[in-house]
């Protein structure tokens, strides 16, 4: 072994503990003397009213009274919480260096207004929270840059009409929430670029008819929600690209008739439809749409027994199930009464037109044929 070995190795060793102890001892100096900012670090300037936790990439600024979306977020941010905040409008590239943000919450901020380009450069983006704020309607570039977004909520605003535009490059999209607006309208195709949507949130709008067209291209879609609409027509053909549906809500809309053909199109095994709490107009006809519905063992009607009737006021606020073996005899029953009333009347005047006969002539015509008798 080489005598000089353990120096140099001593040696080599002091070195390395002095250099750590002069380099803390540096930067301190320079922080000091301002040749080197904090501002360096990007977690170490958070937003003034927000909280960051750089080992979570979580930047928490819930109810910090801001106005404006912070310009000095640290960059590699990925989960923002601006939740509860007077934001008012959401400016066009507000996010422009965020690139890395997977989660972005901007709940009950009183947004009116979200311009062009806001979340543009959002490409890892996967689930956004918009939901109770102001909203009232979304321009055709409002989803450009969020092609990755697998969940959007916009509940709780004030949307009035739906296109196809708004949602154009939501190609990834599996959740989405349209719950509580005032949305009365949806154009056809309007969710046709939501290829991979597994749930549809529409209930509590005010919807009054369901179209062809309204569902195209949604054949993942499992769940779909029109709970509390005013929805008083269906178009026959409505759900049949649904190819994927489990769930159908309608309880609480308008509905007084339904054709057995609107559920038909379902192809789904297993398909659960709620249709109670509607304005059912119980008769014949509703009774043998609901007996074929039962027949059809890919379709079960989940709140039967909660199928009320409004009319006829015979049978308001009667379950349909309590009276529904006796609509179809009752109409039967009526329609002898009504053909045995047709057929007395026909009797009658067929009576009384052959009294005004003999008045006329005078002469039954038996008796005619009795004069004619005698003279031979």
């Amino acid at each position: 072994m080489n005598p000089m070995f353990p120096k140099v190795a001593t040696s080599a060793l002091r070195s390395q503990l002095e250099t750590r102890m002069i380099l803390p001892a540096t930067l301190l100096l320079l922080l000091r003397l301002g040749v080197v900012s904090p501002a360096s670090d990007p977690w170490a300037g958070c937003p003034k009213g927000c909280a960051c936790r750089e080992g979570l990439k979580y930047v928490n600024c819930t109810a910090a009274s801001l106005r404006h979306i912070p310009a000095d977020l640290p960059p590699d941010t990925e989960h923002l919480d601006l939740s509860r905040n007077n934001l008012t409008v959401v400016p066009s590239r507000a996010f422009h260096s965020l690139w890395r943000m997977s989660i972005l919450l901007i709940s009950s901020c009183h947004v009116n207004e979200v311009e062009d380009g806001a979340f543009a450069a959002l490409e890892n983006l996967w689930r956004l929270d918009f939901r109770r704020n102001n909203i009232r309607r979304l321009g055709s570039s409002f989803s450009t840059g969020l092609s990755f977004l697998s969940e959007l909520i916009l509940s709780d605003n004030n949307l009035e009409r739906l296109n196809p535009q708004m949602f154009q490059y939501l190609d990834n999209v599996k959740k989405l929430y349209l719950n509580d607006n005032q949305i009365d309208q949806i154009m056809s195709g309007a969710f046709r670029s939501m290829t991979r949507l597994r749930h549809l949130h529409l209930q509590n709008n005010r919807l009054g008819y369901l179209h062809n067209g309204v569902f195209f291209m949604l054949q993942r879609l499992e769940v779909l929600n029109l709970q509390g609409n005013r929805i008083k027509g269906i178009d026959t053909g409505v759900f049949i690209s649904l190819t994927s549906l489990t769930i159908l809500n309608l309880s609480r809309n308008g509905l007084e008739r339904i054709k057995f053909k609107t559920f038909l199109g379902i192809q789904t095994w297993g398909t659960h439809i709620l249709l109670s709490e509607n304005n059912w107009t119980c008769d014949c006809e509703l009774q043998r749409v609901f007996g074929k519905l039962h027949n059809v063992q890919r379709l079960i009607v989940d709140d039967y027994k909660e199928v009320i009737c409004l009319e006829p006021p015979a049978l308001r606020d009667l379950p349909l199930a309590s009276v529904d073996t006796q609509l179809c005899i009752a109409e039967t029953v009526t329609v002898l009464v009504i053909t045995f009333t047709v057929f007395i009347t026909v009797v009658a005047a067929i009576v009384m037109a052959e009294r005004n006969r003999k008045k006329r002539t005078g002469k039954h015509w038996s008796e005619e044929s009795e004069d004619l008798d005698s003279q031979d």
